[in-house]
């Protein structure tokens, strides 16, 4: 199976280990991601608020790119994905806007038919190759690993998609197969602060402290997210968290796909899990994570 792979701005730089992980895990089950060229930024969730019409032209210029080569566009970052799957849908609901950013397209000789279909790399994962052609993909169990699933609040809101809104299993499923223990984790779709962590340091800190002790206190081995933003708040943060609050957490955040990619045999090496800064836990005696 083919797709067209959107990185966006985040997997290309801070967060590379995602966009590995990703590819080695979709190469493994025989499909192939064929990364969009000449991609831009998706506009970023904030820019829609300041210049609308503009923020969803720099979306479509994506969606206008991907449609030619009329396969599915696998979009990993939770963000890029709620943005460019907003765009589909508010161009296709509305005419007169969709003409709207056809014309600004149009300066750039583009024009965006509302055929892209946008998807995420879980989405795909669960519904396209199936839990049983994982399974048998799989190479070690993922046996004793206990994981808080946290989808965080992009990924399957505002409309109904691949999931429900408010209680998701697509990502419990999908570790469920490959052995894995899913704790009880009622945060799963919690906000973990965004971008306020940068604005309202003291709202984003509580909340992913909130995030970080449920996973805790439900005796999570690690927790496991799709966006990169989500995984950047929780782990990076969490000596200012530790300080602020006086806790000790040390919680490894990994992304769903480096996970997955211990399942399927790659070292953390090769999904970028020996870049994180979170403490070492051991999977069937293999170190995933390392100081």
């Amino acid at each position: 199976m083919d797709y067209t792979y959107y990185p966006g701005c985040s997997l290309e730089s801070a967060h590379k280990s995602y966009s590995d992980s990703v590819k080695k895990v979709f190469k493994h089950l025989d499909c192939n991601l064929i990364e969009l060229e000449d991609w831009n930024c998706c506009g970023a969730t904030a820019y829609m608020g300041v210049k609308e019409t503009l923020s969803f032209a720099i979306s479509a210029r994506n969606l206008a790119l991907a449609e030619k080569h009329k396969r599915d566009v696998i979009a990993p970052c939770s963000a890029c994905y709620t943005v460019l799957s907003k765009t589909n849908r508010y161009l296709k609901q509305l005419p007169d806007f969709h003409q709207k950013v056809n014309e600004c397209l149009k300066e750039a000789g583009l024009q965006y038919n509302l055929t892209a279909s946008v998807r995420h790399p879980l989405d795909v994962l669960i519904n396209d190759i199936g839990l049983d052609k994982i399974k048998e993909k799989c190479v070690r169990s993922l046996k004793g690993l206990k994981i808080a699933n946290y989808y965080g609040c992009q990924l399957v809101r505002p409309e109904r998609g691949f999931d429900d809104r408010e209680v998701p299993m697509t990502m419990d499923n999908l570790f469920e197969a490959c052995g894995a223990e899913n704790v009880y984790y009622p945060f799963k779709v919690k906000c973990c602060g965004g971008m306020l962590m940068t604005t309202y340091e003291d709202i984003a800190l509580k909340l992913s402290k909130e995030i970080i002790a449920s996973a805790v206190e439900n005796k999570a081995d690690c927790i496991v997210t799709t966006c990169p933003l989500c995984q950047m708040n929780l782990e990076a943060y969490q000596d200012l968290i530790n300080k602020h609050y006086n806790t000790n957490y040390d919680m490894p955040v990994f992304f769903f796909t480096q996970v997955l990619g211990m399942a399927f045999g790659f070292d953390e090496k090769e999904l970028g899990i020996d870049t994180l800064l979170t403490k070492g836990i051991k999977l069937n005696g293999l170190t995933t994570i390392h100081n």
